[in-house]
């Protein structure tokens, strides 16, 4: 029986036995996703991993086309220019997820989602009512950023295999640089205006 000081943190922060590594009986020998998830079938949580990572690309499918709508309504070349950049940003993230799903056996799913054409939608309608303010677009674009940190969060509490989680943890702290540039410029703006 594995000790305290048998077990080793794993980089998702699960419990490792040493003792269970160093059997060599081809009775004990256990995958390494078993070690991780018990008695869960591997193609299953392939599977699971695969749902999340579709999950985030649409998120990053959102997010390019949330801000280049709003790129389009704001009035600074300085601020137009920021939110295309992070367009392409999430653009570039997609692909990568694309890519990572297709390996990993996947099929990426095609779109973004029902929740975010509606908040394109709402950036149109807020943006005529509104008369398209840069604090506006600025605003809602934070917003937005708020709901795709929340996904990377949820998807980092899932079990994933460790090239993946490797992208989604980069791609997390990329999300987080952005929602903090969108916040302060969004912060300035106001203060300026």
């Amino acid at each position: 029986m594995a000790t305290d000081n048998d077990l080793n943190l794993t980089p998702a922060g699960m419990r490792q036995s040493s003792s269970l590594t160093g059997m060599t009986s081809s009775s004990s020998l256990q995958s390494p996703a078993s070690v991780f998830t018990g008695d869960r079938d591997p193609e299953d949580i392939n599977d699971d991993a695969i749902d999340t990572l579709n999950n985030l690309l649409e998120s990053c499918r959102d997010g390019e086309y949330g801000f280049r709508e709003c790129a389009e309504h704001t009035h600074a070349p300085d601020i137009k220019a920021i939110l295309n950049e992070r367009a392409g940003e999430c653009q570039s993230a997609a692909a990568e997820l694309h890519q990572l799903i297709v390996q990993m056996g996947g099929e990426p799913e095609e779109g973004g989602t029902v929740t975010e054409a509606l908040h394109r939608g709402w950036v149109s309608v807020k943006g005529t009512l509104s008369g398209y303010s840069d604090y506006d677009m600025l605003d809602e674009c934070e917003r937005a950023e708020d709901v795709s940190l929340a996904q990377y969060r949820k998807a980092l509490k899932q079990s994933l295999p460790l090239n993946a989680r490797t992208v989604v943890e980069r791609q997390a702290r990329g999300a987080q640089v952005n929602h903090d540039q969108i916040k302060a410029l969004r912060d300035a703006h106001k203060a300026n205006h």
